[in-house]
């Protein structure tokens, strides 16, 4: 196996580099999305979705950027902050790192590990049906995953070999810019969890599967019924993966988080204006953070394939956009900024969407042997039945 690392710089920002042929893809940012100076503190703001949206608009009674600057200038960050949050939206405020690690959700995730896996031993784990020559041929993945983190650990199963299925709420309306990228590989279907008929094709998916990835809030499963207790009940060998943003434990385990926020919250913003000498808040050019776990939850599934096979054990993985972000700082600094990549600095290959044809960063890694295929093109949500591929 051989990793080339200017393909990885590229990976993380594989999004951003998407080049569309003939065809316009949708603005990466809600319009009223950003970083905006309030009386004592920068805060951003996450309004990619329309609910975190509506909470934004509740919370200042205003709808344009303009109008939103001017509310939130004259408010505290924090009070804002937590008042966006109780509204069912989506803030941070930016800390110092020190603040951040003083602070009860910061000190709670101190010692976050970006990822943690617990075995258990399981009789119900069997080999997978292959069908082909590729690594995970065979292997049936659950895909709870939504924006960048989940979609970068399942696409890179799809790659080689897994029945990808992503399964999201009916009518559910994820970041439009990004689907040309993230649903590469996979097949996309809607369910309702809350309906008696779709709960049974979901666990007559689970009881089927070799792996769950999920990149919802740490309770949502459990709120459903489906905490890993249920789902071992219903197949004692599945593979379970999640991600969530700020950590397992603590009072923010159950927040809702994107990379841009959680930059804002441990320090990593503040710290990049501190380190360029800007007046505001500079995160790091790509959502590495987002990126970082994903690749990490994609390489710890594939650990769990293979001791499964080998040693009859199922695994239990957790990771977190904090813990990578600690994993990050832990890491020694640079001695010189590298110069900001382009577009033309990086080989993009040809791909097919349903939107049409484009061009996009290749894997950043090669298998000898064994090039990476995706069966599925890109294309919309819940376009797919909620089915296993016939094998």
């Amino acid at each position: 196996m051989t990793v080339d690392s200017r393909e990885s710089c590229a990976a993380f920002a594989s999004e951003r580099l998407f080049t569309p042929i003939g065809w316009t893809r949708p603005p990466m940012w809600d319009p009223i999305a950003g970083n905006y100076r309030a009386a004592d503190a920068w805060i951003r703001l996450h309004t990619n979705y329309a609910s975190h949206r509506a909470a934004v608009e509740r919370v200042l009674g205003a709808h344009d950027q303009e109008a939103v600057q001017a509310a939130v200038a004259g408010l505290r960050a924090e009070e804002l902050e937590t008042a966006i949050v109780e509204a069912g939206g989506c803030a941070a405020v930016m800390h110092n790192r020190g603040q951040w690690l003083a602070s009860a959700p910061g000190m709670a995730t101190a010692d976050a590990a970006p990822l943690t896996v617990v075995e258990r031993y399981s009789s119900g784990a069997g080999t997978p049906d292959a069908v082909g020559q590729l690594p995970f041929d065979g292997v049936r993945v659950l895909d709870l995953t939504r924006v960048i983190a989940g979609p970068v650990c399942t696409k890179f199963l799809a790659g080689y070999g897994a029945d990808v299925l992503r399964i999201d709420p009916p009518g559910f309306d994820e970041v439009p810019s990004l689907l040309p990228e993230t649903t590469l590989g996979k097949r996309t279907a809607a369910l309702d969890l809350t309906a008696s008929s779709d709960r049974a094709t979901f666990e007559e998916l689970l009881a089927g599967a070799d792996v769950l990835v999920s990149g919802l809030r740490a309770d949502a499963l459990k709120r459903l019924g489906y905490d890993d207790e249920a789902l071992t009940a219903m197949n004692p060998g599945l593979i379970i993966a999640s991600l969530d943003a700020y950590g397992w434990d603590g009072p923010w385990r159950h927040r809702r988080g994107f990379d841009s926020l959680v930059q804002m919250s441990c320090g990593i913003a503040d710290d990049g204006a501190t380190a360029t000498g800007q007046a505001e808040p500079a995160p790091l050019p790509v959502q590495a953070l987002d990126h970082a776990t994903g690749w990490l939850l994609a390489a710890a599934v594939a650990r769990a394939l293979t001791r499964r096979l080998t040693h009859s054990m199922a695994a239990r993985i957790q990771g977190s956009l904090i813990g990578t972000a600690n994993l990050l700082y832990s890491l020694p600094l640079p001695d010189d900024h590298l110069a900001v990549p382009t577009p033309e600095d990086f080989a993009l290959v040809a791909t097919t969407t349903d939107w049409g044809p484009a061009q996009r960063v290749p894997l950043p890694g090669r298998i000898d042997g064994v090039p990476a295929h995706w069966s599925q093109q890109a294309g919309p949500l819940g376009r797919h039945p909620a089915t296993w591929a016939t094998r």
